[in-house]
């Protein structure tokens, strides 16, 4: 058996698990670089009998499917992908597992990319470091309204950390109910438009699917207005990538901190790298030493149960 692991980009997926209980007779390669071409992907993959997909980085359909004879495992992390065509794995005989994942790595940088934002801390410590002092006004977070997208296990954790900042926390989401903005202690937003026209720092913990694609556009933006932050820690399209970039450069808002992008990794010409009022950080939510335990663990308890002929975690029964 020969298993591929993608997007290995800081070389830890071997020694993030014991990849020796998957067999003797098994090859496990990691791959540190990405490959957008498919053709390419497809001449990679061709041998492999499994593969260990990071999150939506890849996207896997039936043309890529029919390019790879041998795949008989697609190991995704966590327990939803996107980026999978389901379907199109069954009717090629491919069966397709999911593995746990951790919801604080993600809620934690949430917060340290709002603290970067309001309190200016990346255009600081490079003035510093350039020989400068204090050369910017920050703002304080008591006392402000926060604006939560999204109040499942992710969005609940961002919304208690509010709470214990002293901010006015209120949420929405489309099948949130008042029962459970009262169980984490929020108000709850008549609408999108409400949260928006409310809040200061405004963060989106909302799945990716139909429903969400482009939810935030010019209007909305417009509506948090050029002293309000927007924080997204969840899927890139969720937001109008064009319009979001015309609202940083107009100041139409006051700045935005983004780990999540249309396309990724982030092209280097991309125009949110070369404006002042963002901080960008590389899809890095989920990469922590911890996280990477559960999805690599879990990876090699799904091939070791594939292999038993017993799957676990199966996402395309």
């Amino acid at each position: 058996m020969r298993v591929a692991i993608l997007d290995d980009y800081q070389s830890v997926a071997l020694r993030s698990a014991d990849w020796d209980a998957v067999g003797a007779d098994a090859g496990v390669v990691a791959f540190r670089t990405h490959l957008d071409d498919r053709g390419a992907l497809a001449e990679r993959l061709a041998a492999f009998d499994v593969v260990v997909a990071m999150r939506e980085r890849t996207r896997f359909d039936a043309a890529l499917f029919a390019r790879l004879p041998a795949l008989q495992l697609l190991v995704t992390t966590g327990m939803g992908n996107t980026a999978i065509d389901m379907a199109a794995a069954r009717d090629h005989g491919i069966t397709v597992c999911g593995t746990g994942g951790l919801t604080s790595p993600t809620a934690e940088l949430t917060w340290g990319l709002i603290l970067a934002l309001v309190r200016n801390i990346p255009a600081e410590h490079a003035a510093t470091r350039a020989g400068a002092w204090q050369t910017s006004i920050g703002s304080d977070l008591r006392g402000k309204t926060l604006g939560v997208l999204g109040l499942g296990r992710l969005g609940s954790h961002v919304a208690r950390v509010g709470i214990a900042f002293e901010m006015r926390v209120v949420a929405w989401s489309a099948n949130l109910t008042p029962a459970r903005a009262a169980e984490v202690g929020v108000e709850l937003a008549p609408s999108l438009r409400a949260l928006l026209a409310a809040a200061d720092v405004a963060s989106i913990h909302l799945v990716l699917s139909e429903r969400t694609r482009g939810l935030i556009g010019a209007p909305e933006l417009t509506l948090l207005g050029p002293q309000g932050y927007l924080v997204n820690t969840s899927r890139g399209p969720i937001v109008d990538e064009g319009a979001l970039v015309e609202a940083l450069r107009t100041r139409a808002i006051a700045g935005a901190g983004l780990d999540v992008f249309d396309r990724e990794p982030l092209p280097a010409e991309h125009p949110l790298r070369g404006l002042d009022n963002v901080v960008l950080t590389p899809h890095l939510g989920y990469v922590t030493r911890e996280s990477y335990a559960v999805f690599y663990g879990e990876a090699v308890e799904d091939i070791c149960a594939f292999r038993d002929g017993t799957p676990l975690r199966v996402l395309n029964a």
